[in-house]
């Protein structure tokens, strides 16, 4: 019953930032454990940086740290993720995720948003 969408992807330059937001509908993940993961054509669903339910425990990707910024939100938008100094290889879909686990294994996240195209032009 419980659903996530993600919201503020597009087409931007390298170098430019982006906000990503993930929206809840039907449920509540304020005791969730969030993540990012991104998708390329082609290739296997990567994982860019996770967040506990407190706030307190952030986990990054080395292609995102120090350029990317997870975040908690609420009930209605639990999660957010700002990109900063995008770059070209940054370009997939972007998914949001929830899970009562920690880890940045696919498998451990049975909640799951359709996802956001990002796209990074050089």
């Amino acid at each position: 019953q419980v659903q996530l969408a993600e919201s503020g992807g597009g087409l931007v330059q390298a170098g430019g930032s982006l906000r990503l937001s993930c929206a809840a509908s039907e449920g509540t993940f304020t005791l969730y454990n969030m993540a990012w993961f991104r998708q390329a054509p082609g290739k296997e669903r990567e994982f860019v940086a996770e967040i506990d339910w407190s706030g307190r425990n952030i986990d990054y990707a080395d292609s995102a740290k120090g350029r990317f910024t997870i975040s908690r939100g609420n009930a209605k938008s639990p999660v957010y993720l700002q990109m900063n100094t995008l770059k070209p290889e940054d370009t997939a879909i972007y998914y949001c995720a929830a899970t009562t686990n920690w880890g940045r294994q696919t498998t451990l996240y049975p909640y799951w948003g359709q996802g956001t195209q990002v796209t990074v032009s050089s």
